[in-house]
């Protein structure tokens, strides 16, 4: 690029009166990234939706995760998780809301859970499981396995000592 700092000091050593190249036409100031704090993630609207849409099937088991209710967030100290088969959840907006039951299946491909008891009757009479967004429903009931008990620990192990950071740091001036 032509702004690149390695190209103007290239541009300088060459020739003395190249001051004039790093001047910038009046009215038109150069552009600075002071808000990115990363090169490598865009900041694209159309971008990050191409990659949200397609995403694989273990970054949309990340992706579809849901809230956990206060009484499981006070035990374990953590916010959210990713959903998954056999959980309880409560259903919190459209609806079906305030209705609870045990997630069936997680469909990923079409970034919906299955609860439990909310179907829907076809026009010829056969009853099929109604999709609902991970991020409307709360998490009730844990299902929990060792993974899920490890990831639980080290996330809340994380949350204790960038709370205990903060708690230094605002100690200082």
């Amino acid at each position: 690029p032509r702004d690149h700092p390695a190209v103007l000091e290239y541009r300088r050593s060459c020739h003395p009166s190249s001051l004039l190249i790093d001047q910038h036409p009046p009215g038109r100031q150069q552009q600075t990234s002071t808000m990115k704090y990363s090169e490598v993630v865009s900041s694209s609207r159309r971008k990050s939706r191409k990659a949200h849409f397609s995403a694989h099937s273990e970054a949309r088991r990340k992706l579809m995760s849901a809230n956990l209710s206060k009484e499981l967030q006070a035990r374990h100290g953590v916010r959210s998780m990713p959903i998954r088969k056999d959980d309880e959840v409560l259903i919190t907006r459209g609806v079906y809301k305030t209705r609870e039951g045990k997630v069936t299946a997680v469909y990923r491909k079409k970034w919906v859970v299955h609860v439990e008891r909310i179907t829907r009757d076809k026009s010829n009479g056969a009853s099929i499981p109604v999709g609902i967004q991970a991020s409307n429903l709360v998490i009730t009931k844990l299902k929990m396995d060792k993974d899920r008990k490890a990831k639980l620990e080290a996330k809340s192990k994380g949350k204790s000592s960038a709370k205990k950071d903060d708690v230094a740091m605002s100690n200082v001036d």
